[in-house]
């Protein structure tokens, strides 16, 4: 990709030499700039990958000036060019942070070095910007998951605990219904942290660029039928769960782990944010190739404000009050969806339920 290169030189003849040098030499130069004020509002203008800069131009504002403006400003490199090798000028220059300090007159090998050596310096700094800003986002991933984690295993952990010790405790004088009642918590404490290691690990493959996508043919209407019953044997049946296939979706290639990720973590939160015997409702529609799953609820809806962030990693609405939840599901959701080429959208109201579409391609 051609570098682009702004001059900023106040002799004409001489900015145009250079111009000429740069474009000889292979850069792209949009312009040559006569002073500090205007190379500020170029620079901002057209954002260009290093500046040649005069340190002494016409005007109110000097080069040095101008060069320390673009940086705190914009973060852009600047060369400074300059025909004062004076110590006072120097450090002047030095304090503006310049990505490089050539002399006039200059050879064209000179020019094409230094330029050479402050875009490579640039690109550098880049990376490791990028690097660190990279390492502080996996840093603040790391404390999240450290604190959900930690948050989110205590109860079903001491559900486990409690059941456990009770049933020991009761074990002769307990009818069996009483004693299944706590067999059953048990079960579903055990089930909830399964669920929370799988989305850990899901995710866990997901940010690091490694959930895998391995589409194979799918019956759909055995997938959805299946899917369903193990919801409904999960939700012990307190939601009825209305499923609606409107084609013979027997043909479809997609990747039916992920497939089961989103459909199952949508269905799911359909169920625990409803009250009990609220409808779920699920269609399959097949047209144009693309299959239209829908999944609506008459739950306790999604904030408007909150439905912008509803994807992100950890988020949860402010109004799932104690339900317990990791804001890991529709992440995951979100990254199965995007690896099938398919979209997903959301309409919901708060206190009237919520209906997630979700649009894959059937091949």
């Amino acid at each position: 990709m051609t570098a682009t290169i702004l001059v900023v030189e106040d002799e004409v003849i001489i900015g145009m030499d250079i111009k000429n040098s740069l474009k000889k030499l292979g850069y792209h130069v949009p312009a040559v700039i006569a002073t500090g004020e205007k190379a500020i509002e170029k620079a901002e203008k057209i954002q260009p990958d290093l500046i040649l800069m005069d340190i002494m131009l016409k005007g109110s504002m000097d080069g040095v000036e101008a060069a320390d403006k673009i940086r705190h400003l914009f973060n852009l490199p600047v060369v400074f060019l300059t025909a004062h090798t004076d110590a006072k000028t120097l450090e002047r220059a030095k304090g503006a942070q310049p990505f490089g300090y050539i002399v006039k007159p200059f050879q064209e090998k000179d020019l094409h070095t230094t330029v050479e050596i402050a875009l490579a310096r640039c690109k550098a700094e880049t990376e490791i910007r990028k690097a660190l800003e990279k390492e502080k986002e996996l840093n603040e991933l790391k404390t999240r998951f450290v604190s959900m984690v930690s948050h989110e295993f205590r109860t079903p952990m001491s559900t486990i605990l409690f059941s456990s010790d009770l049933l020991e405790m009761y074990l002769d004088e307990w009818s069996r219904e009483k004693k299944l009642t706590h067999v059953h918590r048990i079960q579903s404490a055990i089930q909830r942290m399964i669920e929370m290691l799988d989305e850990i690990l899901v995710i866990g493959k997901a940010e690091a660029g490694k959930l895998e996508f391995n589409p194979s043919p799918i019956n759909l209407q055995k997938f959805c039928k299946e899917l369903v019953e193990d919801i409904e044997v999960f939700d012990r049946e307190k939601h009825p769960v209305e499923v609606n296939m409107k084609c013979n979706c027997n043909e479809a290639i997609m990747d039916e782990k992920l497939l089961r990720h989103i459909l199952s973590n949508l269905l799911s939160n359909a169920v625990k944010y409803s009250p009990d015997n609220s409808p779920i409702f699920f269609s399959a529609t097949c047209e144009n190739n693309e299959v239209l799953f829908e999944i609506k609820d008459l739950g306790i809806g999604i904030p408007i404000e909150s439905q912008k962030s509803l994807f992100e990693t950890f988020y949860r609405a402010p109004n799932v009050g104690t339900i317990p939840g990791t804001g890991l599901g529709l992440a995951i959701v979100k990254k199965s969806v995007e690896l099938h080429g398919g979209t997903i959208a959301v309409q919901s109201e708060v206190g009237v339920g919520t209906t997630f579409t979700v649009k894959l391609p059937m091949r």
